[in-house]
């Protein structure tokens, strides 16, 4: 019997609000990888009460997590420990033909840089 191995790959979606505009802007594309693990500053989303959200998930401690929209016409979303759940995390949108990497597993998203040899 094979098990079925499309539970953790990349998916996409298109973003269909202008909730987390300037850095989605509407129908720009956004690549998934299923995870339920991220670090705060990352790109997710992320399911509670029932609704599937695609927001910025923030969390100072163990206390306080939100989910938060860039665009500040769009309230922030507290989230309750046990009554959420992160589905997937960002690591790509493509504008038109222009494309930029997310890294969801470092806080901020922001990578290192790379150590110059010479």
């Amino acid at each position: 019997m094979s098990k079925d191995c499309s539970y953790n790959e990349l998916y996409p979606l298109q973003v269909l609000d202008d909730s987390m505009e300037p850095e989605f802007p509407a129908k720009c594309v956004i690549v998934i990888e299923p995870s339920d693990v991220c670090a705060t500053g990352a790109f997710v989303v992320a399911e509670t009460k029932g609704e599937r959200w695609f927001r910025q998930y923030i969390s100072e401690g163990d206390s306080a997590k939100r989910l938060v929209a860039l665009n500040t016409d769009y309230p922030d979303l507290e989230l309750n420990e046990g009554e959420y759940k992160i589905i997937g995390v960002i690591v790509q949108r493509n504008v038109g033909r222009k494309i930029k990497h997310y890294h969801p597993y470092i806080p901020g998203g922001i990578p290192p840089k790379p150590i110059e040899l010479n």
